[in-house]
């Protein structure tokens, strides 16, 4: 699954998931823009990339703000020349039960992980749109396809995120781009390393392989969708959860 001479742009990709794939994707020798609001953090990524012999550039970008999202996405074009494959991994949380979450909650939640999605889509599908060949990978969650209790806003930005990916997956297929959701379960991040044992064991046991995932797991999904060998798979939310959810 060769990526030679394709330059991907991953948001987030500072730590966790997100770094985890752009590492994943410069093994597999694309070029990686990373993108996250940490810098210094970036930097070390980058260092971890080009050490291996890999092609790493650093963009600091809040998704947050759609004015950075456009001049981040233009020096992209501009340094690198192309965007090839898109990454929208980057993703928060603020959880709370319904009845006391406040709006700034819920629309930081959503603007993070959903609007952010479009955005940076909207603005990199123009390079794909020229060179008829893209990849448009969205990090959905288990929890966007059966909910969780304290996270209706994470819930819904996630499966918004999926609604998103088959809307985008229609309207770009002609052009052969396709748009496909990675859709992860339980994994070892720092996002899940602030739950208490108790949580974490009572997790592990509603997944049929007995573990949590790593970043790794979910990395190795989203290379393949960006490969030659995913032509032919659009529109579709792939689960990596080991068995939590079927069907």
């Amino acid at each position: 699954m060769t990526l030679s001479g394709r330059v991907a742009l991953v948001t987030g990709a500072s730590q966790g998931i997100g770094r985890a794939c752009a590492l994943s994707l410069a093994q597999a020798g694309a070029t990686v823009a990373l993108s996250a609001r940490n810098q210094e953090k970036l930097g070390g990524v980058a260092r971890e990339i080009n050490g291996a012999g890999g092609k790493a550039a650093v963009f600091a970008m809040d998704v947050a703000d759609e004015e950075q999202i456009k001049t981040t996405i233009k020096s992209v074009l501009g340094q690198l020349g192309k965007i090839d494959i898109l990454v929208n991994n980057a993703g928060i949380t603020h959880d709370q039960l319904i009845m006391r979450m406040k709006r700034a909650d819920w629309d930081a939640v959503l603007n993070t992980n959903l609007t952010s999605a479009y955005l940076c889509t909207q603005q990199a599908v123009g390079s794909m749109l020229k060179q008829r060949w893209g990849r448009i990978i969205n990090i959905a969650s288990v929890f966007g396809q059966i909910g969780q209790a304290g996270q209706s806003n994470y819930a819904s930005s996630k499966a918004g995120l999926m609604g998103l990916t088959m809307a985008v997956a229609r309207e770009v297929a002609s052009r052969n781009i396709t748009c496909n959701a990675v859709a992860p379960g339980f994994i070892e991040t720092a996002m899940t390393g602030s739950l208490s044992d108790e949580l974490k064991q009572y997790a592990v046991k509603m997944i049929p392989l007995g573990r949590a995932g790593t970043a790794d797991d979910v990395a190795h999904a989203v290379r393949f969708l960006a490969s030659e060998e995913a032509s032919y798979i659009t529109g579709h939310v792939l689960n990596v959860n080991g068995g939590m959810l079927m069907g």
